[in-house]
């Protein structure tokens, strides 16, 4: 599936959780229910997804988790803060550079709409 189309469908999933279960709630259960919606529809996602630290060719485990991995190219980071700070957008940089993906999502679940929490990051 083409990129663009494939964050479109994310970002889909993403409005149908928030609208259901509004903010206020912890990252882990909408962390979960994007995860189930998104396998219901057939987008191949891995949660938690390792990302190791390569130095000097060793590949090194630093505890580096991607929320979900979509397609093995689209990096979604969630959150549920009261705002985004900079740290969150250098999170989802690190993680397109650590795995040479082109796009993330960075998604605030903690907001009255959910396009109000979307930032698209490209590398």
């Amino acid at each position: 599936m083409e990129l663009n189309q494939l964050s479109y469908d994310v970002i889909g999933c993403a409005i149908r959780v928030h609208k259901e279960l509004g903010p206020g709630l912890l990252e882990s259960a909408y962390h979960e229910c994007l995860y189930y919606l998104l396998e219901e529809e057939g987008i191949y996602t891995e949660k938690e997804k390792a990302m190791p630290v390569i130095f000097e060719g060793v590949e090194l485990d630093c505890g580096y988790r991607i929320d979900l991995l979509i397609e093995n190219k689209l990096v979604v980071e969630l959150k549920t803060v009261e705002k985004i700070h900079d740290v969150h957008l250098a999170q989802v940089l690190s993680y397109l550079k650590l795995g040479d993906f082109n796009l993330g999502l960075l998604i605030n679940f903690n907001v009255n709409q959910l396009k109000q929490g979307i930032k698209r990051i490209a590398n």
